[in-house]
């Protein structure tokens, strides 16, 4: 098994599938410049944050001091990575039709509507 340092960290290319199956230069959400700076510096910063890399220079330092939101953002990487946690983190939407239970009834087609909903649609209005 081979031990993780910052060379082999710059080499990958930082990527998540799940909230970016596209990449993130298809997303719309970051610049062509701040997807390149988060596939590139992606791997090193999420190592860091986790604790798996130690910061061994001045610039680890800051990129980890500017992830864990203590200091300000100075280049290109921390602020896409910034912009990334963000949006990753962002709270879901709810849905526009309320979230009232609605079933129908099979014999005279009539909506019925769960008591407790009803009293939450109500207050909504």
């Amino acid at each position: 098994m081979s031990s993780i340092n910052k060379e082999t960290l710059l080499k990958r290319l930082f990527s998540d599938p799940k909230n970016y199956p596209y990449g993130f230069s298809r997303s719309g959400d970051f610049s062509i410049s701040e997807s390149r700076a988060l596939s590139d510096y992606g791997c090193l910063i999420a190592a860091l944050v986790d604790g798996q890399v130690t910061p061994q220079d001045d610039e680890d330092k800051q990129l980890l001091a500017s992830a864990l939101g203590q200091a300000e953002p100075q280049s290109a990487a921390e602020r896409a990575w910034l912009r990334y946690q963000k949006r990753i983190n962002r709270p879901k939407t709810g849905s526009i039709y309320g979230t009232a239970k609605v079933s129908v009834s099979q014999n005279d087609d009539e909506v019925l509507i769960d008591a407790d909903d009803e009293l939450d649609m109500e207050m909504d209005d």
